[in-house]
């Protein structure tokens, strides 16, 4: 179907999705999409819609994140002459000039509770009340839902309804982030450089180091990052191929940039240890087996992707090694393990979880677990995000 040929990749989960929206296209149920930011919920959405026999009706998107929330109300449902200072004149809200189409809301999860009670009504009984009047407006409108937050955390610290939940949720439609599926990475970036060469350019390519710097790169972007470095590059580089060798440091996200200084590092340290010269102090212990003797290298930690310092998140595990390398004194009165271990990854997962804002892909992603362990570990330990 040409409507799904938008749906780019050939991953086993971008297969699945393309066959679902086929399924769930025609029908008239309404639908979650969830996935983190920059994967492609709006897309997604689009597909279902032009899958749809509303397909010849408008396709009416809202970010529900981007309007103020005194705001969003009138947006949705409309509002009535003088219905506040202001409404010089009646205004169509969103779900009216949706009418017979899709409306699409965006960000579901950052929608007021007192308008959730609101939009809960809507989609029950099929009838809005536009700010400023009482008479309610039949609308036949089909909703399509979408967030990158993890609604039933929001459920649990009372942020979000649940009942809100279960009317959106009857076609639940989950978008993997692209670190999960790399298989895409390669017909993405073609995809994007037909999109972004310039007229008369051919598409620009990328040379096999830097092919292998993408596919190690975690995406804390996803597509929408992807796109948008293909667009970087190809007004940089145009009809090239793009060697990140020679692009300037300042033209590479940070990620990669950790990348290709880690890749170096380790190519120099391989070379240093081959000729004796170790690029780090090396001690042999009674047992044969190597170990970094100085600990102040494990203590200057690396910076995430976004530059924030990631030391807090170590200390306790470096502590650990520390004392199972003997740079510290093993504790007179021993200690127990199994607790210990249990202890620091409760506490790893905790700041991870604050971090990722309560967002489990990422948090996923920040820790290099699945995302289903990552689930099993806090629904064990109990774990919510501040």
């Amino acid at each position: 179907m040409q409507n799904l040929k938008t749906i780019v990749g050939r991953s086993a989960e971008i297969n699945e999705l393309r066959a679902l929206i086929k399924v769930v296209g025609p029908s008239d149920a309404t639908a979650l999409i969830l996935g983190d930011s920059g994967t492609g919920k709006e897309l997604v959405a689009r597909a279902l819609h032009d899958c749809s026999e509303r397909a010849a009706e408008p396709f009416i998107p809202v970010n529900c994140g981007a309007i103020p929330r005194e705001l969003l109300e009138s947006e949705l449902f409309g509002h009535r002459k003088g219905a506040f200072t202001g409404a010089i004149s009646d205004r169509k809200g969103r779900f009216e000039l949706a009418s017979g189409g899709t409306l699409f809301l965006d960000e579901i999860g950052d929608m007021s509770m007192d308008l959730q009670v609101k939009l809960l009504r809507v989609l029950q009984e099929r009838i809005i009340d536009p700010v400023g009047t009482t008479q309610g407006m039949a609308i036949d409108v089909r909703v399509i839902a979408a967030t990158h937050k993890n609604v039933e955390l929001l459920i649990d610290k009372g942020e979000f309804r649940e009942d809100l939940y279960y009317r959106l949720n009857v076609m639940p439609i989950e978008i993997k982030a692209l670190y999960e599926r790399k298989e895409d990475i390669q017909p993405l970036i073609e995809h994007f450089a037909v999109m972004h060469a310039k007229r008369r350019q051919k598409p620009i390519t990328f040379a096999a180091s830097s092919m292998e710097l993408f596919m190690g790169y975690n995406w804390p972007g996803n597509v929408r990052e992807l796109s948008n470095l293909v667009n970087r590059y190809s007004a940089l580089y145009p009809g090239q191929a793009v060697d990140f060798r020679n692009v300037p440091a300042s033209m590479l996200p940070p990620g990669i940039r950790l990348l290709a200084n880690s890749e170096s590092v380790d190519q120099s340290t391989a070379m240093h240890v081959a000729s004796g010269q170790g690029a780090f102090n090396f001690e042999k212990h009674p047992d044969g087996q190597a170990a970094v003797q100085s600990p102040e290298s494990v203590n200057r930690a690396p910076q995430s992707d976004t530059g924030a310092d990631v030391t807090p998140m170590i200390d306790d595990t470096v502590r650990v090694i520390s004392m199972a390398q003997s740079w510290d004194s093993f504790p007179e009165q021993g200690l127990p393990l199994k607790q210990h271990m249990v202890d620091i990854e409760r506490s790893l997962i905790q700041q991870a979880l604050d971090k990722a804002q309560g967002n489990v892909s990422k948090t996923a992603r920040l820790l290099n677990v699945q995302r289903t362990t990552l689930i099993e570990k806090i629904n064990k330990y109990g774990l919510t995000s501040v």
